[in-house]
């Protein structure tokens, strides 16, 4: 398994906002999504706002790969169902880096609903 460098973890976990694309089963990637990173320890995540049933989240449950961009990195990810451990770790991160947005926006992805669909982005190659 390939790890993450200091660098692509500093950029990653700086960048505001992440684009997410998951394969097809055919290994095509899908329309990118952009949604909010999170960086805890050595280790990225993201989490859909709308759950486990929200349309990327499923996208990556097809074939648990994809492509990332943020922060001037774009990477083949593989997307792992985060250990239950980590959940207040990862709620501390997206609270820390965007705590200059409305509580209200934070909060959403803070729900349970939100924290059951944490996925920790693996790189590959």
């Amino acid at each position: 398994m390939s790890a993450w460098t200091s660098t692509e973890l500093d950029k990653i976990g700086r960048a505001d906002e992440l684009e997410i694309q998951s394969r097809r089963r055919d290994g095509t990637l899908r329309s990118p999504v952009t949604i909010w990173v999170a960086r805890a320890g050595d280790d990225l995540y993201v989490r859909s706002v709308n759950g486990r049933e929200s349309g990327w989240f499923r996208g990556t449950q097809v074939r648990h790969d994809g492509r990332i961009k943020a922060g001037g990195v774009e990477k083949d990810v593989t997307f792992e169902e985060a250990d239950a451990t980590t959940t207040d770790q990862v709620d501390r991160a997206y609270r820390e880096k965007y705590r200059r947005y409305a509580a209200s926006i934070v909060k959403t992805v803070l729900t349970p609903q939100a924290r059951a669909a944490t996925l920790r982005l693996v790189p590959r190659g």
